[in-house]
């Protein structure tokens, strides 16, 4: 439920509308707009009787909240959330985002020319995995803690900014002391505890979509890391199982302008993950940016016939650099850029 004051409302009124939400045994969240404040209500399972609230001074009027999930949605905040990070990128604005890098941290030749190479084409944040949900547990699972190490050199040299995923609640305060973002994996899209974890890091949460998730499981997924009072989550679609065997994933392009419409959230898809192959990267990162995306998370390996991980779908720098050209001209098509390099950035 949202108590919505009065675009006159003074501090003293919407303290005391907290107060007695509070009284009723929920918790109160203020949240600021350009013309008024909303409270919204939270820790509520059922319905909660309005009319405590209604009458008190400085109350608009008391909107139900209908989704099973209330912070991500756009009936609590009906403006865009913007995530910023340190260096400069923003996801949710009006640039698209570019996420690139290897699936794994090889070694530190290897993530280190990457970045290089990637800060050079636009990209603005290095993805790079340290920690490896595999499906077989004799293939490769990252370099753990030392791969954490490189990455945060790799930022240190070239000004990318660095997500990396946790696997548990642990490894979550882990990643976060090197990593500016904290991703969770498709596989622990709905393990509670860990992003309950990575909600309590105060990092920006890269959350992708579980392989069989519908999007209201999606956004209840979400919602743990904003109940934790971190609202800095980027939603990420990354392909959901089907019976097709042409592809790794089907790339749910759909789902980009319905998240859009039911949360404020940005959102930003991976082509890589949702395909499966090189081949499809480029023409579906094309269609993700003219379906809305926010950003694109995108592998890239110097030698993808040498990666320790997901090489067929990685693309080489080369493919890489056609993919920047390409979708620059469609992001100005629908009235967006694509985010400066870090460079420009800098010299404005």
């Amino acid at each position: 439920m949202l108590v919505v004051m009065k675009n006159t409302a003074s501090s003293d009124q919407i303290h005391a509308v907290v107060e007695v939400i509070k009284d009723m045994g929920y918790d109160a969240r203020p949240i600021p707009g350009g013309q008024r404040t909303a409270i919204g209500i939270i820790g509520n399972d059922g319905g909660v009787d309005a009319g405590r609230v209604q009458g008190l001074e400085g109350v608009l009027e008391v909107i139900p909240v209908t989704h099973p999930y209330k912070q991500v949605s756009r009936e609590w905040k009906a403006d865009d959330t913007v995530v910023r990070l340190e260096n400069g990128t923003v996801f949710g604005g009006s640039d698209v985002a570019i996420i690139a890098g290897p699936c794994a941290v090889e070694s530190e030749a290897q993530i280190i020319g990457i970045a290089h190479d990637l800060k050079a084409m636009g990209a603005t944040v290095l993805r790079g995995g340290a920690f490896k949900p595999r499906s077989s547990p004799y293939s490769f699972h990252g370099l753990g803690k030392e791969g954490l190490v490189l990455l945060a050199k790799a930022r240190q040299e070239t000004g990318l900014a660095v997500v990396t995923e946790a696997l548990d609640p642990d490894g979550a305060d882990l990643v976060a002391e090197y990593a500016d973002i904290v991703q969770i994996g498709a596989r622990n899209m709905q393990n509670y505890a860990l992003l309950r974890r990575a909600g309590r890091t105060g990092k920006p949460v890269l959350l992708k979509r579980g392989m069989s998730a519908t999007i209201e499981e999606f956004l209840l997924a979400a919602e743990y890391v904003l109940a934790e009072g971190n609202p800095n989550v980027i939603l990420c679609e990354r392909g959901v199982r089907s019976f097709d065997t042409h592809t790794r994933n089907v790339l749910d392009l759909a789902a980009i302008p319905v998240v859009k419409g039911l949360s404020h959230l940005p959102i930003i898809a991976d082509p890589s993950h949702g395909t499966g192959l090189r081949a499809k990267v480029i023409p579906m990162g094309r269609a993700a940016v003219a379906a809305g995306a926010d950003g694109l998370i995108i592998e890239v390996h110097p030698d993808p016939t040498r990666a320790m991980s997901d090489g067929a779908q990685s693309l080489y720098p080369e493919q890489f650099q056609e993919l920047m050209d390409q979708i620059k001209v469609i992001a100005r098509a629908i009235g967006r850029d694509i985010a400066e390099p870090l460079s420009a950035v800098a010299a404005g």
